[in-house]
């Protein structure tokens, strides 16, 4: 299992990452800008690939990422991507320096404002293909950005926006299941949620997209077969690789559009004054969301159940509550430390959230509140 080309080219094995220098020359690049964040940087993370990779220890590195990527950083990038006469991008990291990235090739070959590219303001057509190239070394398993066609930015005004485009799917992703060993185990367990919040959401979808609908299973499937043990022992490869797949295949079903878990976690996620984990504000969610949206899709929660080894009668809600606890995930945003008061506010911006359109069932800001009280706690 070592190249699968479906919505982008994927080199997927232990130790791929040795395959970066020539993704580049295929690709015409000879001058990437390394995006990462301090983080990946101080644990070596950047130097290893870089050097598996064959590309020069002295590659121009970007490692200013924040934890939910800002406009501001995107245009920091951008200048040095410029100074530096870089021709292309690869980002080494998580969701946040992935879709950092994704923004950086945008705006260096397209028009300032950035808010004008965003979804909800209906950029998607104003995006492009003509942008530097991107390469994807996702370092843990949860995100699906590497395969996926938007990026999360919040603006300086405080918006935390999508920006979709089938231009935006990095072109290359290298996908190397050793680069997550080291990942502890409360980020093992946020990022494998986020996996599988992203398989429950989009089958959930009501899109018709079969083909997405069975990656979605399959990546459901294998996080609730393996997850419990990656948190366990990160050493092991083999559950480290079956939620790296789990994370890809997350990524690959965006296709079909996600729902009210994410609309209400971005807002949330764009709280300047909070660090709130986008996976963990998944995880928390999703108990509640999955409560509302079961009216209605019996026949979907019973398949869903079966996919989580559950079965077809199985109470999802009550499920996820437990693989939360049983991860040590917080049970509720009152413990994540979100203030009740800005819970009128967030239903607000769910509402426009691009990912409210393919909720399985009508929801509005009312009904948004009414999720958020109860996850609250």
């Amino acid at each position: 299992m070592a190249l699968i080309t479906y919505l982008t080219k994927i080199q997927f094995e232990v130790g791929s990452r040795r395959l970066l220098g020539a993704e580049l020359e295929a690709l015409g690049a000879k001058a990437p800008l390394i995006v990462a964040d301090k983080g990946v940087v101080a644990a070596g993370i950047v130097a290893e690939v870089v050097a598996a990779g064959g590309l020069p220890a002295d590659a121009t590195v970007f490692d200013g990422t924040p934890e939910n990527p800002t406009e501001e950083a995107v245009f920091e990038a951008v200048a040095l991507f410029k100074s530096a006469g870089c021709d292309s991008v690869v980002a080494i990291g998580g969701g946040s320096p992935l879709d950092l990235a994704k923004a950086v090739s945008l705006m260096a070959t397209h028009p300032a404002p950035l808010a004008q590219y965003a979804a909800i303001l209906g950029g998607i057509g104003r995006i492009g293909k003509d942008k530097p190239p991107v390469i994807a070394v996702p370092t843990t398993a949860g995100t699906g950005s590497e395969v996926g066609r938007a990026a999360l930015l919040t603006l300086a005004d405080g918006r935390k926006l999508g920006f979709i485009s089938p231009f935006m799917i990095p072109d290359v992703a290298i996908c190397d299941p050793e680069l997550t060993l080291g990942l502890p185990p409360r980020l093992t367990a946020a990022t494998g949620m986020d996996a599988l919040t992203h398989c429950i959401e989009t089958y959930l979808s009501p899109r018709d997209n079969p083909p997405a609908e069975a990656i979605a299973l399959d990546g459901l499937k294998r996080v609730a077969g393996n997850i419990r043990t990656a948190v366990a022992d990160g050493s092991d490869l083999a559950a480290r690789t079956e939620m790296m797949m789990a994370a890809l295949e997350g990524g690959m079903t965006f296709q079909k559009g996600l729902g009210a878990v994410h609309s209400l976690s971005h807002p949330l996620g764009g709280l300047k004054e909070l660090r709130l984990h986008h996976g963990t504000l998944n995880a928390v969610l999703l108990p509640a969301v999955l409560r509302y949206n079961a009216v209605g899709a019996e026949a979907k929660f019973a398949r869903l159940g079966e996919a989580l080894g559950a079965g077809p009668d199985a109470d999802l809600a009550a499920e996820i509550v437990a693989l939360n606890r049983d991860l040590g995930m917080p049970e509720t945003l009152a413990a994540m430390g979100v203030p009740k008061d800005v819970l009128p506010q967030i239903s607000e911006a769910a509402v426009l959230d691009h990912s409210t359109a393919t909720n399985p069932r009508p929801i509005g800001a009312p009904e948004f509140l009414a999720i958020l009280q109860e996850a609250w706690g």
